[in-house]
């Protein structure tokens, strides 16, 4: 069989996977917190036809090699930030910055940028999914309600009960996690990342905001996707083009053995 005709099938894989990673993209592209991610190629093997020599009586020659198709190289999450949307909910938090929120479902510890928060009926501060917020330090955020007007939260994580005669309570402090290499983090979906060998645990442990290198918070705004959709959608024109253009490859290769079948009539 023709070499180009195993060519154009791993391009044709290899877009597909292309395409598949720009779905999931465009589907997020107004995910809380959500982070984008890349498809990059790479050629395989290649077949030596002919080694190179060096000059002697005659000059010297190159190698030359026939490629053998593509493959994809590598699927990377791009943690670039998000754009900033205020929301006035003064549970919602956008970090400005490096670092993720860390949160347990009672067993594991998890991480994620988005901020979109709320209180339990016993008062612990948790994920849309149910998962408690971590403090600075490690710990659930335990807040009691029925103490307070209102709850307001600073830039450095600082989260404080005021009463109905104005007094102010200092009590827990929001924990951000930061990573040496976010890229190795793992998605879990539900906006969650899961530590692995590659990303390694928090360099710091889970710290104050603005501490050891992590961003402070926006309280009453959320960090939206960072999928630049008219990126994406330029990305999708050249994945498609690249796609056909493999599919001719077969198709022409299918024409010339079908050529070679003719010449027995």
């Amino acid at each position: 069989m023709m070499r180009s005709m195993f060519s154009g099938v791993s391009g044709l894989r290899a877009h597909q996977t292309r395409m598949d990673v720009i779905g999931n993209n465009i589907a997020n592209v107004n995910t809380v917190g959500f982070k984008s991610s890349r498809v990059t190629f790479q050629d395989v093997f290649n077949q030596t036809i002919k080694t190179g020599s060096a000059p002697d009586v005659l000059g010297g020659t190159n190698p030359q090699q026939i490629g053998l198709g593509s493959a994809v190289g590598a699927i990377d999450v791009l943690h670039t930030p998000g754009g900033i949307e205020r929301t006035d909910n003064p549970l919602d938090m956008a970090i400005n910055g490096d670092g993720f929120f860390a949160v347990s479902d009672g067993t594991a510890t998890y991480y994620t940028r988005a901020g979109n928060f709320h209180l339990d009926a016993d008062g612990n501060l948790v994920t849309p999914d149910g998962m408690y917020v971590q403090m600075a330090g490690g710990g659930d955020i335990n807040i009691d309600p029925t103490l307070y007007v209102s709850i307001v939260i600073d830039k450095t994580g600082q989260i404080s009960g005021i009463q109905a005669d104005g007094t102010v309570d200092p009590l827990d402090i929001i924990g951000l996690a930061k990573f040496v290499n976010p890229g190795g983090l793992e998605k879990i979906g539900q906006n969650m990342y899961r530590e692995t060998i590659s990303s390694g645990p928090p360099a710091t442990g889970i710290v104050q905001p603005g501490q050891d290198g992590t961003g402070y918070l926006t309280p009453g705004a959320l960090e939206m996707s960072n999928v630049d959709l008219s990126r994406e959608l330029t990305d999708m024109i050249i994945t498609v083009r690249g796609f056909q253009a493999n599919s001719r490859v077969i198709t022409t290769s299918d024409e010339m053995l079908q050529e070679l079948v003719n010449l027995k009539r």
